[in-house]
């Protein structure tokens, strides 16, 4: 994304690939994983328990039911609202108006992520070793 223009970008969001939807629905950490993971969001996964921090549901938790991609939206256990037929359906929320409070950690490459980001400690700098003074024995 190269302009600046609004109407480009609101173009782009709705063209977005999903591969690059995936990030734009992201989420910030908690206080105890940012120090845990040593990152600050990651994207919503289903299974991930959020805190919703805005809105009529405000410091309301659940666990993840389903990550709409082409809406934006996730959808949260135990926010519904009834319609007027009495069927009971679940509200929409956007992640930014979340934060996560317990990662799902059942894939591998979700793991991988996290080790990535946490970046590997350095390594032990090992003093070069100079070279003894060896005394050379004539023959």
């Amino acid at each position: 994304m190269k302009s600046r223009k609004p109407r480009k970008q609101r173009k782009w969001l709705y063209n977005c690939p999903k591969h690059q939807r995936h990030k734009l629905l992201s989420a910030p950490l908690s206080e105890e994983l940012r120090e845990k993971y040593g990152t600050r969001s990651l994207p919503i996964r289903v299974g991930d328990v959020v805190k919703v921090m805005r809105g009529d549901y405000k410091n309301t938790e659940g666990k993840v039911n389903r990550v709409d991609r082409k809406k934006y939206r996730i959808y949260i256990d135990g926010i519904t609202k009834e319609k007027v037929d009495g069927s009971t359906v679940f509200v929409p929320i956007h992640p930014s108006k979340v934060m996560i409070i317990k990662l799902n950690l059942d894939d591998k490459w979700r793991r991988a992520i996290l080790e990535r980001r946490r970046g590997a400690p350095a390594p032990a700098v090992e003093e070069a070793a100079v070279p003894e003074e060896v005394e050379e024995v004539e023959a």
